[in-house]
């Protein structure tokens, strides 16, 4: 066995064997593919293709959780299926809800972020994590897992600044963010065209209505965090690129893992944070 090959190592982005001492991978163009803080793994963990969907819906459920075990509302275990099993708003304001009221009163701009892990009732988090399994891992499919995340993250955020912006007082849900998987997959669908794309295009669009018409028929709805999700959705997938156009690179995978450590800090410090102030700790 030659020097060249007891030196080889796995691209950290395309994952093809290479020399560790080359310029650039020859597969992927990644510069220096042997420099070791490239070979940080970024793909674990949360963010791996076959877990990552799962795993955003175990985070989902595990702050329901504890939003209920911090503070249940009075009626928390009433056998009304829309108050069944609910948080109180002491309760999501200290883990992380936003709007205008946290953030006005309390400064709280990370809640712009972990508002998206919480949610107001069992039928509230069952629905959106229904709509993230369904729409989840055709976007992983199409964009790979660091865009996907990246996309999911971005969305949310943004969704919520444009309804604090609009001067909606306290919301929460993972509705922002699951809308800007849908506004990507429309994008994915439009660009790429062909059959195929034509196909997801006009799938993805009749979710847009349906959210549409369900959110002006339903009071309490968020709708300005669906529709600026559904746009931030759109252009962070039109900027970020689908795998048919530009693979998934060292960067995407950086923007991902710094979602990812973004979202596990805010949420670890919402729930410290809740537990101090109600007397757990």
């Amino acid at each position: 066995m030659d020097a060249r090959n007891r030196n080889s190592i796995l691209c950290p982005n395309c994952r093809r064997l290479v020399s560790s001492d080359e310029e650039r991978c020859p597969y992927c163009g990644l510069g220096h593919p042997g420099s070791r803080w490239k070979n940080i793994s970024l793909g674990s963990g949360l963010l791996s293709s076959e877990r990552i969907v799962p795993n955003i819906i175990a985070l989902n459920l595990l702050m329901f959780i504890l939003s209920i075990l911090i503070r249940p509302a009075r009626v928390g275990f009433s056998l009304n299926p829309l108050t069944f099993l609910a948080p109180s708003a002491k309760s999501l304001v200290l883990l992380g809800a936003t709007g205008t009221y946290p953030i006005g009163v309390y400064h709280m701009w990370w809640s712009l972020l972990s508002a998206n892990y919480l949610h107001g009732g069992l039928l509230h988090i069952a629905f959106n994590m229904i709509a993230l399994w369904q729409i989840g891992p055709l976007v992983v499919q199409e964009y790979g897992v660091s865009r996907m995340f990246s996309i999911y993250t971005l969305s949310g955020v943004g969704g919520y600044l444009v309804s604090y912006w609009a001067g909606v007082p306290l919301t929460i849900g993972a509705s922002g963010a699951i809308c800007g998987l849908i506004g990507a997959a429309l994008f994915f669908g439009k660009s790429r065209g062909g059959q195929y794309g034509q196909m997801v295009f006009q799938n993805v669009a009749g979710w847009v209505i349906a959210i549409f018409i369900f959110g002006f028929l339903v009071s309490g709805i968020n709708n300005w965090a669906h529709g600026a999700g559904i746009v931030c959705g759109v252009f962070t997938g039109s900027f970020l690129g689908y795998q048919e156009k530009r693979g998934q690179n060292f960067y995407h995978k950086i923007l991902g893992g710094s979602c990812v450590a973004a979202t596990l800090a805010v949420l670890a410090w919402g729930v410290l944070r809740a537990l101090v102030v109600a007397g757990h700790l």
